[in-house]
């Protein structure tokens, strides 16, 4: 059999790559894993079960959980009776639930604890359709979904396949609520082909096969780990979900993984976290760590460096980078990075270390691999976003815009055919709305968002996303927001990396009481003003930052300063600290 749509893949895989760890997630201290067919024989279970509660083709069936099997076999059980998944990211605001719940006109909610019970249950009043909620874990009050498992009728289950039979690639599969920055979220509809030819197509950028382990801790509700969790089922990869984004370095060692997904922050943080613990070593052992990292750093492709510094990788990597594989369970093939830009110095001091870190991009629109780097065929730039995977047309605007024509392309936005008619243009080209470049004939390079660049007063365009990124190449800075448009100077509004400054405060025996004491000492005020300075020296004048203010409290998406995707919400962070903004350029500002 072929796969063409989503519920297909277990099916695939029973017939090529028969797994016993099909699925896979710890509880009380123990994995359990699931087979390719108990997977399948779950998810039919729950088809029958939503004949029963009398779902029809084109129903809406909302999941909101942390990633665990219960997903995946909701999401293949929901789209063999012909139902539509919407997912929705658990850390959004109780009005985003209420939006989705009636713009999709969703009739049963899976949850998966009590936090997330609580923010439905605060809008079910106001959704008119919805006639259920159902929990994974076992929470009073609220029916567990192992009930709906026990309320088919296996006599049913030629009604289940007559509904699988009627489903055509092209039909709409999940309607996946993009968080956006400013305003109410937008359903991005996508189809079973768009989902099913990006992962077919992503294939041979895989650099692992059947019998390998993923690890996935990134949210399912998002388009980037739920198409990959696709991707891993046909090529018989196990999947086995992180406790929860605190236990990750733990279950890493537990599992041991071949390939996991990432975003360029974590990635970040592991560099800092190894880092840090070098900074702790004495004498040779510290000298030898730092070496290391230093060449690492240097590391270019094919041997570029010549034979004495290979030499020194060599060794670098016996004595030093071996205990970083290690740390990452030692079996770690490739790491894809996405959401994000990373910085290319951890993709060079990763892949110097033999832990390829694979920059990607893609959209939810695009469902969602546009380009990724991949070692074969000499497919990694460091710096760029990688080649275009196959049936993926990329086109370069005049006015710098990516542009996008693909099988993976989505149907549109859901109830809104101004806003799908302002983004995929009469020929099929969706307008990314990032701003690129083709570098070396076919590798493409994203330099900026097209709405974030602004214009100084002096009529200069500053793109924002490469100084931040530059900028959090440093130890003290964990979130910077570069502003200024209409002004004479880019500014920067920053959030310490406030456990490495307090740590580098008693190191310099500064005494610190609080995170607002710590952002109003004279040395630290310097010290990040100091590595300002010196990743301005990299942009031109127009572009450098002039003046900083720092933030005493910690950016996230609970306090809205950060979406679901970790993206910054600049328009919200703007009001927010509109007087520190005010104490930059004035009250006029």
């Amino acid at each position: 059999m072929e796969a063409t749509r989503l519920f297909d893949c277990p099916y695939y895989q029973l017939e090529h790559f028969p797994q016993k760890d099909a699925l896979a997630s710890k509880a009380d201290g123990k994995w359990t894993c699931i087979s390719t067919q108990e997977y399948i024989d779950l998810a039919n279970k729950i088809s029958l079960g939503l004949l029963e509660l009398g779902i029809q083709p084109g129903d809406k069936i909302a999941i909101i959980s942390n990633n665990r099997p219960e997903w995946n076999i909701m999401d293949i059980g929901i789209g063999q009776v012909g139902g539509i998944v919407c997912p929705v990211y658990p850390t959004v605001s109780e009005n985003d639930y209420k939006f989705i719940f009636n713009d999709a006109e969703v009739r049963y909610v899976f949850v998966s604890d009590t936090e997330i019970l609580a923010k439905v249950n605060a809008v079910k009043k106001d959704v008119s359709s919805l006639k259920g909620i159902y929990s994974f874990n076992k929470i009073d009050g609220i029916t567990h979904w192992s009930s709906l498992l026990e309320l088919g009728n296996k006599a049913r289950i030629d009604e289940v396949k007559a509904r699988m039979n009627a489903v055509a690639e092209d039909d709409l599969a999940t309607i996946i609520y993009t968080s956006g920055t400013t305003g109410n979220p937008k359903g991005a509809m996508i189809s079973h082909k768009n989902m099913m030819s990006n992962a077919k197509n992503c294939v041979e950028r895989l650099p692992v096969g059947n019998d390998a382990k993923a690890l996935s801790f990134l949210p399912l509700c998002h388009v980037y780990e739920r198409m990959l969790t696709y991707l891993y089922q046909i090529t018989g990869v196990s999947i086995y979900y992180a406790e929860s984004m605190d236990t990750i370095g733990e279950n890493i060692r537990e599992v041991k993984p071949d390939i996991f997904a990432a975003v360029p922050r974590l990635i970040e943080k592991v560099y800092d976290r190894i880092i840090a613990k070098g900074s702790e070593q004495k004498g040779i052992k510290k000298a030898l760590f730092f070496w290391a990292v230093s060449l690492g750093l240097r590391f270019e492709l094919n041997g570029a460096n010549g034979w004495w510094y290979e030499l020194q990788l060599k060794i670098a990597n016996k004595l030093i980078f071996t205990k970083w594989r290690e740390a990452l369970g030692g079996n770690v093939k490739a790491i894809a990075s996405g959401s994000a830009p990373l910085q290319p110095r951890l993709a060079r001091v990763f892949m110097a270390a033999k832990i390829p870190v694979m920059e990607g991009y893609g959209l939810t629109e695009t469902a969602v691999v546009v380009s990724v780097n991949c070692e074969k065929n000499n497919g990694v730039m460091f710096g760029s976003v990688g080649r275009a995977i196959n049936s993926v047309q990329v086109k370069i605007a005049e006015d710098g815009e990516i542009l996008i024509k693909s099988p993976s392309v989505m149907l549109g936005y859901y109830k809104r055919p101004d806003l799908t008619a302002d983004v995929i243009d009469k020929e099929g080209w969706f307008h990314t709305g990032d701003i690129g470049e083709i570098v070396n004939t076919d590798f493409l390079k994203i330099t900026d968002r097209k709405k974030e660049i602004f214009k100084t007063s002096g009529g200069k365009y500053v793109a924002p996303q490469l100084l931040e990124n530059k900028f959090k190449e440093s130890k003290f800075i964990e979130q910077v927001m570069v502003i200024g448009e209409g002004k004479n100077f880019p500014a920067a509004l920053i959030q310490p990396a406030f456990v490495f400054l307090k740590e580098w405060c008693e190191r310099k025996g500064i005494a610190v009481s609080s995170n607002e004491d710590m952002i109003a000492k004279a040395e630290v005020i310097a010290r990040i003003q100091e590595d300002i300075e010196l990743y301005n020296q990299e942009f031109g004048k127009w572009e450098q930052v002039k003046k900083i203010e720092l933030i005493a409290s910690e950016w996230s998406i609970k306090s809205g300063e950060l979406t679901p995707t970790l993206k910054l919400k600049r328009k919200f962070i703007l009001e927010k600290y509109k007087v520190l903004v005010e104490k930059i350029y004035g009250k006029n500002s």
